[in-house]
């Protein structure tokens, strides 16, 4: 047998480990139940055994058709936008929404192969409007927009 696939061969066996540890956790953990009376677990086991059967069939794709080769895995983008992500969570409460929003997006985009300050501020107010419409307005949520100093 010959992987002619290498990203499809990785892809199958990263969905056969995802929908596996969903099926049986929800195996282990929650009550299943049946077809007619459900039980919390019942839609994971269900969900995570069509993943693993995807993944399944992903995996034999892999040895049947030619595919690309795996890209080399990049640290730089996956660094800047974990730490974006823990930026914006622990400074939401200090800061306000507006403002950890743009870091989260400045951040970010830095980790990206072009990094252009017009579309990246253009990007920043776009979701900031969506932001605080939808979460603030919309859902009534209580994220400070402004920072603590300014209300």
């Amino acid at each position: 047998m010959k992987i002619k696939s290498p990203k499809n061969f990785w892809a199958g066996l990263m969905f056969i480990a995802f929908g596996l540890f969903a099926m049986i956790g929800a195996l282990i953990n929650y009550q299943v139940g049946t077809a007619v009376r459900m039980g919390p677990g019942y839609f994971p086991a269900v969900l995570g055994g069509i993943l693993a059967v995807l993944g399944l069939m992903v995996l034999a794709e892999a040895v049947v058709v030619q595919g690309p080769k795996v890209p080399t895995l990049s640290i730089r983008p996956l660094l800047l936008i974990s730490v974006g992500l823990v930026v914006y969570g622990y400074s939401l409460n200090y800061v306000g929404l507006m403002v950890a929003t743009a870091i989260l997006v400045i951040i970010s985009a830095a980790g990206g192969h072009e990094f252009k300050w017009k579309e990246v501020l253009l990007l920043s107010a776009v979701l900031i409007a969506f932001s605080v419409l939808v979460f603030v307005k919309g859902l009534t949520l209580p994220f400070p927009i402004w920072p603590a100093f300014m209300q």
